[in-house]
């Protein structure tokens, strides 16, 4: 047989698109033609195919040869089409039958030796092939863990080609032990921090856990060494495990990266991102002149996104959070098209109070001028501290608390009341396309979510006097919300929303 043809698909962002590879072996000079828009890493497959084919004991056709990757229109990036190429080419000289290969999936980049190693975006390339009708594929057995996760996907790992045609032709498992789905506790992988860590900080603990239970985006401000770092290190222990759809979703997005071997394939705790500050635009949302990566922002799906000295990043970093903090998403466009990932997360923003980074208020050591403590701040521009929720001064702990022994609460219990307070926001919210306090549309707050009418008259009296603004007076509300959740109290209190106003406001609540 002169010509064959053999399936895998191709990612564009999270979704899968199928792509038919077809193989025409004829007369003539000996050539290799690869079409349909490949990028440099799939134009370099032929050699490491033809090395592969060889050392694995097979005959390379010493004919004209034209690989098809269609549809044509379609841009086809990576290396994980060196595998179906492969044995596109195995069918077209009659190695392998036509109706072996059936409906599999092949993925897979191949070693010179015949090896097949890991790739990247296996698990969002399964689900998208189910999605398609798709009940089986071929994958390297360094991404056996992403395999087992898709529940409706037969995936058969091998190591190498040579494996992978005695499955096609035997239905012999080179890799017995591969076949066997793994435990999801394998897979699983829980935080070693806790709460207990940090010493004192009630303030700032208690704005921590109003933003876990309505998802409030954060910002610290405090000396060096206060634990600015210490609360949002720990803020993903005090939030609700993901559900297991989630925690696919944000496998998938990692896989895509290559990193999901950091966080383990089924990881129940939501994602902590921490990009440096020194971070460029591109790496924040994401992007790629070729390959559109997701950014920091998108691995911070369904966790936390924390900047630490945010007033140090360059111009329009932090802006370029906007879009993504208003929607939920991020939309790269390039010149070879346009790539929708998720990027729904909370923001977690820490700063200095000045350049030294030792003013209090209190005159601690601090010689940084008011123009330059005010120029300082100003880098993190209105339209982004607009979109913060809550505003916590980290002060330095007290010589008594530091040589307490008596500890906060522990993440498990401060959890347990986050779990809580968002099942009654959950079954309040029944029937409406939001779960989440911090999700509440504006005119649902002016009508169905109000809060008691002091809590109201407070707000409005606040507006009046312009101490507040049109979008902090959505936001206090829905503060408000959080804190009576908390509180374990079915509508806001007038004391509810001033705790909101305080944190909204920077100011301390234990005062």
């Amino acid at each position: 047989m002169a010509l064959s043809r053999i399936r895998t698909l191709t990612l564009v962002g999270l979704e899968g698109h199928v792509v038919d590879i077809e193989v025409d072996i004829a007369e003539g000079l000996p050539s290799y033609t690869l079409l349909g828009l490949p990028d440099t890493a799939l134009t370099e497959s032929r050699d490491r195919v033809r090395s592969a084919l060889v050392n694995s004991g097979y005959t390379w056709p010493n004919r004209r040869v034209i690989v098809s990757l269609s549809p044509a229109w379609l841009p086809k990036k990576g290396s994980n089409f060196d595998l179906p190429i492969a044995i596109a080419l195995l069918v077209a000289t009659g190695e392998v039958s036509q109706e072996q290969c059936g409906d599999i999936i092949f993925l897979g980049e191949l070693g010179l030796d015949g090896s097949l190693r890991f790739v990247r975006g296996v698990l969002p390339t399964l689900l998208s092939a189910t999605k398609q009708g798709f009940e089986k594929s071929v994958i390297p057995s360094a991404n056996r863990g992403e395999g087992n996760l898709v529940r409706t996907m037969q995936s058969v790992s091998a190591s190498s080609l040579s494996s992978v045609v005695a499955f096609l032709t035997h239905g012999e498992h080179g890799d017995k032990e591969s076949q066997q789905t793994s435990s999801t506790e394998e897979f699983s992988r829980e935080s070693h921090l806790d709460l207990l860590d940090v010493v004192g900080q009630k303030s700032a603990r208690y704005a921590s856990e109003i933003s876990a239970i309505g998802a409030h985006h954060i910002l610290f401000v405090g000396p060096p060494g206060t634990g600015k770092t210490m609360l949002a290190e720990r803020i993903p222990t005090i939030l609700p495990p993901l559900s297991h759809e989630r925690a696919l979703e944000v496998s998938a997005i990692h896989s895509v990266a290559g990193i999901l071997g950091e966080r383990g394939a089924l990881s129940t705790l939501p994602p902590f991102i921490s990009p440096h500050h020194t971070t460029t635009a591109p790496a924040m949302v994401g992007g790629g002149s070729h390959m559109v990566r997701p950014g920091a922002v998108s691995l911070a799906h369904e966790g936390i996104l924390f900047v630490d000295e945010a007033p140090e990043c360059a111009s329009g970093v932090l802006d370029s959070l906007r879009q993504p903090l208003e929607s939920g998403l991020v939309t790269i466009s390039r010149a070879s098209g346009t790539v929708i990932y998720p990027a729904n997360f909370l923001l977690v923003l820490a700063a200095n109070p000045c350049p030294c980074g030792k003013y209090t208020g209190r005159g601690r050591g601090c010689k940084c001028s008011s123009v330059q403590i005010r120029r300082y701040l100003q880098k993190l521009s209105g339209p982004l501290l607009d979109r913060i929720d809550i505003r916590t001064f980290v002060e330095a702990p007290t010589r008594a608390e530091m040589a307490s022994d008596i500890f906060g609460e522990s993440s498990a219990v401060v959890r347990a009341r986050v779990i809580a307070a968002r099942d009654s926001s959950r079954e309040r919210y029944q029937g409406c396309s939001w779960s989440l306090n911090s999700r509440i549309p504006p005119r649902e707050l002016r009508g169905r979510f109000t809060a008691e009418k002091s809590a109201m008259a407070f707000l409005h009296m606040e507006l009046d006097s312009e101490r507040l603004s049109a979008r902090g007076f959505h936001k206090v509300l829905r503060l408000a919300w959080s804190v009576a959740d908390q509180n374990g109290h079915t509508v806001p209190t007038k004391e509810d929303t001033e705790i909101a106003y305080l944190l909204r406001e920077g100011m301390d609540i234990l005062q």
